[in-house]
């Protein structure tokens, strides 16, 4: 038990010292009450044109699935979470997660030298590293890693860091000293219920209609045009959506990043609402190149800016 105990620090340790902000670790087997619970959102349709999430299903609510023989969910927190802000209040809006580098890219290099450090270390093992880029239920990994409770807005708190942070996993086939899992202390609040601007998250709150999502509306959703039942209910968000976490009273603990890759870009947060009007294809490629905001398209952002701008 000590050996793994001690192995259990050293990773928790060198994936901090890497700069993520929690790591914590849980036995891999099959998601039994989450993939209950999955099979019943998405038979409720609210993953709305998001098929892909009703492939590989069987991938998503068992790890070994994605790794052979593998024993252990690493699961890592990385903080995004800035005071900066946009300066232009009546500008169109984008998360925060995005002002800087595409947090992908980023945090699978870190995942890269963890995993050759590891090894180095004890040894070769298998295993594979994710960021929000395999068939996995990143926030439920979390969550069984003792890394927070999953809110009313069903996104990861943490009671010491909030929710302004990226999730990523590392599947391996070696046994870990495994973390106990956090209760949940949203306790009777429904800020981020009362909050939505499009009343996606439900009354009882720990669900949420996909669909109807500001996120799923300005990213996800590829038609031509956004449904006009949001018309007036976007609160001038273009890509992605940081009410929920905004008014959760658990992120007055979050605290600033300090990874560069994450800094807003140049001129991004003094973009008046004029700017991002007559925004051209040429702009957008300057200033989003390696952005996450990329994943819209100049096309995607444009019809997003038009909807909000009626």
């Amino acid at each position: 038990m000590t050996d793994l105990l001690e192995k259990t620090e050293w990773i928790k340790q060198r994936a901090m010292e890497l700069g993520f902000c929690a790591v914590g670790m849980a036995k891999a087997e099959f998601m039994t009450e989450e993939a209950g619970r999955l099979r019943e959102w998405l038979s409720l349709g609210y993953n709305g044109n998001m098929r892909y999430l009703e492939d590989h299903f069987d991938n998503r609510v068992d790890p070994t699935k994605l790794v052979d023989n593998a024993q252990s969910v690493i699961s890592l927190a990385y903080n995004y979470y800035t005071e900066e802000k946009q300066i232009d209040s009546d500008a169109p809006k984008i998360s925060q997660y995005a002002y800087g580098r595409d947090y992908h890219k980023v945090i699978k290099k870190k995942l890269k030298i963890l995993h050759t450090d590891i090894t180095e270390k004890f040894g070769a093992f298998g295993g594979r590293y994710f960021v929000d880029s395999a068939p996995l239920m990143e926030r439920d990994w979390a969550k069984r890693s003792g890394l927070g409770w999953i809110g009313k807005n069903t996104l990861l708190i943490n009671p010491k860091k909030g929710s302004f942070f990226f999730l990523a996993e590392m599947i391996v086939d070696f046994a870990l000293s495994y973390d106990d899992r956090m209760d949940d202390y949203c306790g009777s609040c429904t800020q981020c219920i009362d909050a939505c601007p499009t009343g996606a998250i439900d009354e009882k709150g720990y669900l949420v209609d996909g669909s109807k999502c500001i996120s799923y509306l300005t990213i996800e959703l590829k038609d031509e045009n956004i449904p006009e039942e949001f018309s007036g209910k976007m609160d001038n968000w273009i890509y992605g959506c940081d009410v929920c976490q905004d008014v959760c009273p658990w992120n007055r603990f979050s605290t600033t990043h300090d990874e560069p890759d994450f800094f807003p870009r140049s001129n991004l947060l003094s973009l008046t609402r004029k700017d991002w009007s007559e925004m051209t294809e040429e702009t957008f490629d300057e200033l989003f190149f390696g952005s996450a905001v990329k994943r819209t398209g100049y096309v995607g952002l444009k019809r997003n800016i038009e909807f909000v701008s009626k």
